[in-house]
């Protein structure tokens, strides 16, 4: 005869909700370490972000200020510096073409096209920012080039006559003009911005909020802003960039965003 075992033995109510807690635990502890370590993700990867724009500024910088003042013609400025908090500059060089040449006639007026008759200018063009150059009265001015005449040697500027008729001479160069600084138009994503010669200036890093140059001169004095008479002075400049995280951290109540300054010292070789 078989046998039949019989148990009235279960899962009572008090051990399912037990049994529910222990698993809700469980799973909260589980969404907590997903949650922190998103979080922590989040930032660094903004972190990250930060700290490449800042580097990458500061490389730019430095590159274009070590180029400052070369080969450029006595009388010429090769800084034009503004202590604007932040800071902005503005760095001239001879642009490394070769790309000159000498007006081979006295300008009757202003207005008049720049006569280089003999000289090979297929160098420059249409719509250039080039400058003209006096070296008897070591001075001169930027100008914007509307149409290169190759042919007849022939340099016209029909956009804004220059400032007085230039003599023979006078020379026709491309000078790169570079400016950098900060524009706050988008409060939330402060950029450092380059503008080259008279085009429209462009985005090269995001959330840079603070640029600050200062300015040794030969004689061991460091300025916030030398007297443009002075520019041929300047031996040092220290760059100091300050870049922010693109995206707030909720951690931080008082000011949602973390900041990291670099800093930087360029030695100008061409002055």
């Amino acid at each position: 005869m078989a046998r039949i075992f019989r148990s009235n033995k279960g899962i009572t109510l008090i051990e399912s909700l037990i049994a529910l807690l222990i698993s809700g635990i469980v799973t909260a502890a589980m969404f907590k370490v997903y949650i922190n370590q998103h979080h922590a993700w989040i930032i660094q990867d903004s972190v990250i972000e930060m700290q490449q724009n800042a580097r990458a500024s500061i490389d730019e910088l430095t590159r274009q200020l070590r180029m400052t003042g070369y080969a450029l013609p006595n009388g010429l400025a090769p800084l034009q510096t503004y202590d604007t908090n932040p800071d902005t500059i503005v760095i001239l060089y001879e642009s490394g073409t070769g790309c000159d040449a000498p007006i081979e006639h006295d300008m009757p007026l202003p207005s008049a096209e720049l006569r280089c008759d003999g000289h090979d200018i297929s160098c420059f063009y249409d719509g250039q920012d080039a400058f003209i150059y006096d070296p008897n009265l070591e001075s001169g001015e930027f100008f914007t080039i509307t149409l290169v005449q190759a042919a007849a040697s022939h340099i016209q500027h029909n956009l804004a006559p220059l400032s007085r008729p230039y003599p023979q001479g006078s020379l026709v160069l491309s000078v790169d003009r570079v400016k950098y600084y900060i524009d706050y138009s988008d409060t939330l994503h402060p950029r450092l911005m380059i503008q080259v010669g008279n085009a429209s200036p462009q985005v090269y890093a995001e959330d840079i909020v603070d640029l600050q140059f200062s300015y040794t001169l030969k004689n061991g004095i460091t300025l916030s802003q030398p007297p443009s008479a002075m520019a041929k002075d300047i031996r040092q400049i220290g760059i100091a960039i300050t870049a922010r995280t693109p995206r707030p951290d909720v951690e931080f109540e008082q000011n949602p965003y973390r900041y990291e300054t670099y800093q930087s010292k360029v030695f100008l070789r061409n002055l």
